[in-house]
């Protein structure tokens, strides 16, 4: 692309010259036309002005666009690593889960002895560190398809029963606030 500021200057540079070399060939006809000439050289100056102004706009604007969408890649790109670190054990964790559910029961059943008890303690601990926490799910709580996975439904005695946990099969689990396991639970129909 040609630098449009020299064909400017050139355009200038002509129109004020010309007026010179006629006034000096013919100064009588030249003195009439002068008037004219300067008119049409103004309206020719002012619209390669308007031209350039338009293209910088034009460019201005893509600049922000291409701007704005930078900041937006950015912010993605940020927000994914985030969440990738956060869930990155989630595989790890998920495999986990079944010696934490086999610890629990023994623990219900008091068939831990004192130093199975210990690593039982610190294996929780070690998985709530890295971001494990349970899903706080009891008997008698509303079923939350959102939260819960009803494995069976059973029949009870009282209405106010109905649509409510009776018992917890497996606990349900989230890593970095996501659910990688519902709580699996019996239902009053």
């Amino acid at each position: 692309m040609k630098n449009p500021f020299k064909k400017i200057l050139d355009m200038k540079d002509k129109a004020t010259d010309a007026p010179e070399q006629e006034a000096i060939n013919n100064p009588i006809e030249n003195s009439e036309n002068q008037g004219d000439n300067q008119n049409s050289g103004d309206n020719q100056e002012s619209s390669v002005v308007q031209e350039l102004q338009k293209q910088l706009e034009e460019s201005r604007n893509k600049y922000l666009y291409l701007f704005s969408d930078y900041e937006t890649l950015k912010r993605n790109a940020a927000r994914e690593r985030l969440e990738l670190i956060s869930t990155a054990g989630r595989d790890i964790m998920s495999v986990m889960l079944p010696i934490l559910d086999d610890f629990d029961r023994a623990a219900k059943n008091n068939a831990l002895t004192e130093g199975t008890a210990l690593i039982h303690q610190k294996l929780t601990h070690t998985l709530k560190s890295k971001g494990l926490s349970s899903l706080e799910a009891k008997a008698g709580d509303d079923f939350d398809p959102d939260q819960h996975e009803a494995v069976a439904e059973i029949p009870v005695p009282s209405e106010e029963a109905k649509g409510k946990i009776v018992d917890i099969l497996e606990q349900g689990y989230t890593l970095g606030g996501k659910i990688i396991r519902h709580a699996k639970v019996v239902v009053g129909k």
